[in-house]
């Protein structure tokens, strides 16, 4: 009985604690983002101070353990986080999503000697970085990938290309999937995830997009680059593309609630101009073509948010999540897509005008669609764990 009440206590800590964080986090949003969102997001430039002010609030640390001189918050309440982000400004919530893959990586496979290196300097955003997948002809089949690294004496010769890097340009780390083996078969087998710091041979440079702008996207080239073997991420050659694999679900749940954030602001943007546009005498919330539009995007919102929950709780329990994690990635950007459309409708001319929000929302939200793994692949994943549960 007594310890019941002890852990109800505790629990009761952890989530006030949470709301605390949760708390800053909108108050930073609302003082520090939201009134630079259209300069940034127009000139596609890189929000230094932004990101500097996270570092401050330790969203960089996010979901990495105390231990090691993070937050250590769980999946659920980071999910919420990147929700309330997304839903003021999406680029933001890349700029510490793609760090905290490779920190989770680092956390769960590397050695205690390179957590204790790193992870400190990680939680604190005084090294930032992310991960490198994919390559010019190479995307969702990472097996195809052709960057190589070779071992020579104590250290690691890497050579390759790597494309749509998130922090590739103002971070100074990146965990990048290699092959070891280029010659064994399954593929898999000879694939290592290696930390790669910025030094001689390693040149990246911005790429332009249709959206998700002012966060670094970029091309990196790694000429004759030397890491020393420590650098391994795990001790063993030969286990780099079970351990991202392993990342991407955190990944996929932070692109899920990427969707929500989206989607969010395309209902609450559309209900709120729907109450002051006028046509025919009276507003067009009035109307039921509107209503009909209102409703469907709320209806999508909250499963969205629902199955982004759900796939943040299966990870948080440490089983595995990738079935959840695929289902709310799938739908929650599917949502963003649908509501940044409709929310397009119901503004009409005006959504179309950088003036308004809308029109970064319908640029924003097809980036969801492909990232961490295409919706396509989503389906894959998420058939293959019905059948093999069958």
């Amino acid at each position: 009985m007594n310890e019941h009440k002890i852990i109800e206590v505790e629990n009761e800590k952890s989530e006030s604690e949470d709301n605390l964080i949760i708390e800053s986090v909108n108050k930073f949003l609302e003082k520090d983002v939201k009134p630079y969102v259209k300069e940034f997001e127009s000139q596609d430039k890189y929000p230094q101070e932004i990101a500097d002010k996270m570092a401050e609030l330790g969203l960089f640390g996010a979901t990495i353990s105390p231990e090691y001189g993070g937050l250590g918050l769980s999946a659920v309440t980071y999910s919420k986080i990147v929700e309330n982000v997304s839903a003021v400004w999406m680029s933001v919530s890349g700029i510490f999503n793609s760090h905290l893959i490779m920190c989770a990586a680092v956390e769960r496979f590397g050695t205690e000697e390179m957590k204790r290196l790193y992870l400190p300097k990680f939680a604190t955003g005084e090294i930032r970085g992310g991960i490198a997948l994919t390559e010019p002809d190479c995307g969702t089949d990472l097996q195809s990938i052709k960057t190589k690294a070779k071992k020579v004496g104590n250290d690691y010769i890497i050579n390759g290309t790597k494309t749509w890097i998130t922090n590739s340009v103002q971070g100074t780390i990146l965990a990048v999937l290699v092959k070891t083996d280029p010659y064994i078969t399954p593929a898999h087998k000879g694939m290592s995830l290696i930390l790669v710091e910025k030094k001689d041979g390693f040149v990246s440079r911005k790429l332009k997009k249709l959206g998700y702008r002012g966060i670094d996207t970029g091309e990196v080239q790694l000429e004759n680059v030397k890491v020393p073997i420590s650098n391994l991420i795990g001790e063993t050659e030969g286990k780099g593309l079970k351990q991202i694999l392993a990342g991407l679900e955190l990944g996929r749940i932070n692109v899920a609630a990427r969707g929500v954030g989206v989607a969010r602001a395309s209902l609450e943007d559309s209900i709120e101009y729907s109450k002051v546009r006028k046509t025919f005498g009276k507003p067009i919330s009035e109307h039921q073509s509107i209503q009909i539009k209102l409703a469907e995007m709320a209806t999508k919102l909250e499963a969205s948010r629902l199955l982004t929950e759900q796939a943040a709780k299966a990870y948080d329990s440490g089983n595995r999540s990738d079935l959840q994690a695929g289902m709310a990635k799938l739908f929650a950007t599917e949502t963003a897509l649908f509501n940044s459309t409709e929310a397009m409708r119901i503004h009409g001319g005006f959504g179309y005008s950088p003036e308004y929000n809308i029109e970064r929302y319908y640029r924003d939200a097809p980036l969801l669609a492909i990232g961490e793994g295409t919706n396509e692949l989503q389906k894959l994943i998420i058939a293959k764990q019905l059948v093999s549960e069958g």
